[in-house]
């Protein structure tokens, strides 16, 4: 390591090297943060864009809790929007009333078809 020289012919000492190799890395931090907040800039956009028209009618839809569910809601037609998934939550959720949950437990299978 003796015979290190840069480009010039001179030797480099490791001070010169570590405020070279600290300079870059507070650029390359400040190059990312700037690049994080134009991704953040497009991704907002992206997702305004998104399904906003009802499906059925050109009427717009709007998010609400339902039994800690959001569902879509067209202003104009009143239709409701939602998932398969959603939808059997709710239908779980609505299903386990007191005697809904004590069947539950009492004929509930996992997986396997074994009782649990």
């Amino acid at each position: 390591m003796g015979n290190d020289k840069d480009r010039f012919g001179e030797k480099t000492t490791f001070v010169e090297r570590g405020n070279e190799d600290s300079y870059f890395a507070v650029k390359e931090y400040e190059l990312i943060e700037g690049m994080k907040a134009e991704f953040q800039k497009i991704e907002l956009v992206r997702r305004e864009r998104q399904i906003v028209n009802c499906p059925k009618c050109p009427g717009k839809l709007e998010s609400y809790k339902f039994m800690a569910f959001v569902l879509d809601r067209c202003e104009s037609c009143e239709g409701l929007w939602l998932d398969k998934d959603k939808l059997k939550g709710i239908l779980r959720k609505a299903a386990r009333g007191p005697l809904g949950a004590f069947l539950y437990r009492c004929f509930a299978k996992d997986e396997t078809g074994k009782k649990s």
